[in-house]
């Protein structure tokens, strides 16, 4: 087992990366250089917290080797000597210490300082340089590569210049200062220190939301009434927010018209506005293309033409107006759902068949699942009976991770006595290197911390610049921005996760074997005031954060400022609730209507249906014989009158020949062919005979 679970979490990390980009993102729409960015960054954060766990019980493994090794036992503890726990063979040992075991999930020395190593520099280099670029290069409106590498550049040099100033400021402390020594090894770790202070800075804010958030989230899951309120609250914005996308993109569009109707198919720009009009939906641009007169050459002297800097200007808005409405359709149909299904739960709680009833159908056929576990009587049980205690008892055991959580980064530097939780839990465990339970209680930790900080990176919206949106909804911008959230908020994670369990001996000041990933941090001790400061006092902000999000402080303060939030002593959110209900009624009488439509088309088929393919069948027999009866009857009419037709046309052609004609009329010509005579020859109209030309005929 030498590695192997290092390969196969290194295996399954990266599906868990795919099933969330694929989610989020849209695999067969965006760039494919847009997808690669955010999958790597993703797939390097998980990385990290999944195999930190082995680091973990890897370095305790061999700090009991180095124990046995200070006490003087009598033989030395070879890593081969045990491959697994149930071993019985013990070394001999002094003082009571214990047998050194080796973990299943031991990994060779060598491994994890290179594996950490490139992980690290990687999601550094993917968050500070390539992803920021490469979020400025995809939100571009250039129409050629280099456009969009030129505005990315200029958009990232204030970027870049306020790392550097951080950076050179921290580097001219270390120059001044006395008792430290400028080295390749000192910048490497003022680098990384620097990056992780500003990842810390925002780590704790993100998680004291989390720790109070997702318990109390799951806690209101649980009321029915609660959460469907607050999806009417939510549908009453989202018609909103969809309203004013489509009357953006109205505009946008009512604009592109204008100026692809300017353009014309000659015109040097006439490329980037075929650009523009394919990323418009396709009823616009079909549109656009009938409206459009491309016979007609441009003049550069009589009318004025749009720069190309205006149109990348609206090649740009075009992107986001199209990407605004599309999410803002979606979600609509998702939440009107999420609403409809509400409704069904609240209806069903009263049901006494205990059978729960769907009020409209579902569209995708019944699997083997739905057919014979999810029946509609353990649907109605879990829906109206069991899912509400479950969503209780889970957010009543998140509450209290959350409450050792704080109470640990408020006491987690002081190592006599041990008073962070987790420390004590790991410690116990590590006296008889019960390394399964080490790495269960490192992996259950960490995940939970990193559960609070991602779901907040989810959750959050800075108004539509930046917004995770599922079903594949969520934009390029939003995609890599969230990578770099990850990459830059991972590392002061995982050190803050080691100092907890008192790993990090520049925290806890315990000469302790380091871990691999923490020696590839460095040092903190080169920033004394960092690492006896910052790093220790910081995080005891975490309980203010946290007594502000359980009184709402920040939802109030949005709320004062005019962003509407949902509140259950608010005025303004009593009217937004009613007029979300009243328009999920509305859609439900529309899809009610349009169900009764398709039963009524249904029922009608099914009744008349074969009715009428044997009326037609009938019908198309009888049509057959009436055509044949005809043809023959005709033939025999035509060769009777076939003589008299000819002499009769001989006759008319005399009568012609002798008239003279007056007054010829060429031009009212006659395209209507009730108006000509059958077998006469089509010509000219005689003006000064029309009146009388029955007269003239009246004796043939």
């Amino acid at each position: 087992m030498s590695g192997a679970a290092l390969g196969i979490e290194i295996v399954l990390v990266f599906f868990l990366a795919l099933f969330l980009l694929h989610r989020y993102g849209d695999f067969k729409k965006q760039q494919r250089m847009v997808l690669f960015g955010t999958l790597l960054a993703w797939y390097l954060c998980f990385l990290i917290v999944f195999i930190l766990p082995l680091d973990v019980s890897t370095t305790i493994y061999r700090q009991c080797i180095l124990d046995h090794e200070d006490h003087g036992s009598g033989s030395t503890i070879s890593p081969a000597n045990h491959t697994t726990p149930n071993a019985t063979v013990a070394p001999t040992k002094r003082s009571g210490a214990a047998p050194c075991y080796r973990p299943w999930s031991y990994i060779p020395e060598g491994i994890m300082p290179v594996f950490w190593r490139v992980v690290y520099w990687t999601s550094q280099f993917l968050t500070w340089l390539l992803l920021p670029f490469m979020q400025s290069y995809a939100r571009s409106g250039g129409f050629s590569i280099t456009g969009k590498i030129k505005t990315a550049l200029i958009e990232n040099a204030i970027y870049y210049g306020t790392y550097l100033l951080i950076f050179g400021s921290l580097l001219i402390y270390v120059a001044v200062h006395p008792e430290l020594h400028l080295s390749w090894y000192g910048l490497q770790t003022i680098g990384i220190t620097a990056a992780n202070t500003w990842g810390l800075f925002l780590l704790v804010l993100l998680l004291g939301y989390g720790l109070v958030e997702i318990p109390r989230s799951y806690w209101n899951a649980s009321r029915h009434g609660h959460l469907l309120m607050k999806t009417y609250f939510k549908a009453s914005k989202l018609m909103t927010e969809k309203a004013d996308a489509e009357e953006n993109l109205e505009d946008v569009m009512e604009e592109v018209r204008k100026v692809s109707e300017s353009i014309k198919y000659n015109h040097p720009l006439r490329k980037c506005i075929d650009t523009v009009l394919r990323k418009c939906p396709v009823d616009y641009q079909e549109k656009m293309g009938r409206n459009m007169d491309d016979y007609e050459d441009f003049d550069d002297k009589q009318n004025s033409y749009p720069t190309e800097k205006s149109l990348v200007k609206l090649h740009k808005q075009v992107i986001y107006a199209v990407q605004r409405q599309n999410r803002t359709r979606v979600q609509w149909q998702i939440l009107l759902q999420q609403a409809i299904h509400l409704e069904d739960v609240a209806k069903n709680e009263s049901s006494v068949g205990r059978q729960f009833v769907h009020s409209f159908p579902s569209c995708e056929p019944v699997g083997w699942v739905g057919r014979y576990l999810y029946t509609p009587t353990v649907e109605w049980y879990w829906e109206c009976l069991l899912k509400c205690w479950f969503y209780r008892l889970l957010s009543v055991v998140l509450t209290l991770f959350s409450v050792a959580v704080v109470w640990s980064e408020c006491t987690f530097f002081s190592t006599r006595p041990v008073l962070s939780l987790f420390a004590v839990f790991i410690q116990l465990a590590e006296r008889d290197y019960n390394y399964l339970y080490i790495e269960m209680a490192c992996f259950v930790t960490i995940f939970f911390l990193c559960t609070c900080v991602y779901s907040t990176v989810f959750r959050i919206r800075v108004f539509n610049y930046y917004y995770l949106a599922s079903h594949h909804q969520t934009d390029a911008y939003s995609l890599q921005f969230s990578g770099m959230l990850f990459c830059r908020l991972t590392p002061p994670l995982c050190l803050n996760f080691l100092g907890l369990i008192h790993m990090d001996s520049a925290i806890s000041h315990q000469e302790k074997l380091q871990t691999a990933y923490t020696s590839i941090m460095g040092s903190m001790r080169v920033l004394s005031f960092i690492a006896n400061g910052f790093y220790i006092y910081y995080p005891m902000l975490i309980v203010i954060l946290c007594i502000a999000t359980y009184f709402s402080l920040g939802t109030r303060c949005l709320n004062l400022l005019g962003f509407q939030q949902f509140m259950d002593d608010s005025d303004m959110t009593s009217d937004l609730i009613d007029e979300g209900k009243e328009l999920i009624r509305r859609e439900r009488r529309k899809r009610q209507r349009m169900e009764d439509g398709e039963s009524r088309r249904r029922e009608w088929k099914e009744r008349y249906g074969n009715q009428r393919e044997d009326l037609a069948a009938r019908n198309r027999t009888s049509h057959e014989m009436k055509e044949t009866n005809y043809s023959e009857s005709s033939r025999e009419r035509q060769a009777k009158y076939s003589r008299s037709g000819v002499r009769a046309e001989r006759d008319c052609m005399e009568l012609l020949q002798d008239a003279e004609p007056l007054d010829f009329n060429a031009d009212s010509l006659t395209d209507d062919p009730l108006e000509a005579e059958p077998g006469r020859h089509a010509g000219g109209r005689y003006l000064s005979m029309s009146s009388s030309r029955s007269r003239i005929f009246d004796d043939v």
